[in-house]
């Protein structure tokens, strides 16, 4: 069983890492796009930018849980490295503790936000409810609530290969 969920958070972590980059490099592409119509035609085009900002939130939250995960994200380990074992262990747990929260909250007033706007349409995209474009966020939340779990029930994954075993890999 802890082999299988191991595995299975090595797949989440390529799939974050993966739209997370495919946002990046859409991003890179469109957004020339956009000051190439503006500058050059003199009529700029009116999707790049919202759509730029939809895909920045997809690679933040995508990103973000991938970073806990790999354990890249800010940290103070000049002050814990030379905290004796059993306090290091502690603080450790009240990251997990703290971050644990923080992902709740986050998977919580982000499914509040998606359904407060989920009527909604934005201007550049009317087929598209805003509802829909919020849902990085209470997603990325529980993403980042499954690699919780992960690092507390079996440890962190090994910082040599974090992507080992993934399925999405086979």
């Amino acid at each position: 069983m802890a082999a299988r969920y191991r595995r299975w958070m090595a797949g989440l972590y390529v799939a974050c890492i993966a739209l997370s980059g495919l946002s990046l490099v859409v991003i890179t592409l469109i957004i020339p796009w956009g000051v190439y119509t503006r500058y050059v035609l003199n009529r700029g085009s009116s999707w790049p930018e919202p759509m730029a900002t939809l895909l920045m939130a997809l690679f933040t939250f995508t990103a973000a849980a991938a970073g806990y995960r790999a354990s890249s994200h800010l940290s103070v380990h000049l002050l814990t490295e030379r905290l004796p074992a059993p306090v290091r262990m502690a603080v450790a747990i009240a990251v997990d503790a703290a971050m644990g929260a923080l992902s709740l909250f986050i998977i919580v007033w982000g499914m509040f936000l998606v359904q407060t706007t989920w009527g909604q349409v934005i201007a550049e995209f009317p087929w598209l409810s805003v509802g829909v474009t919020y849902l990085p966020v209470p997603v990325g939340g529980v993403i980042t609530l499954l690699f919780i779990a992960e690092r507390i029930w079996l440890g962190p994954p090994p910082p040599d290969n974090l992507l080992e075993n993934s399925p999405l890999l086979d």
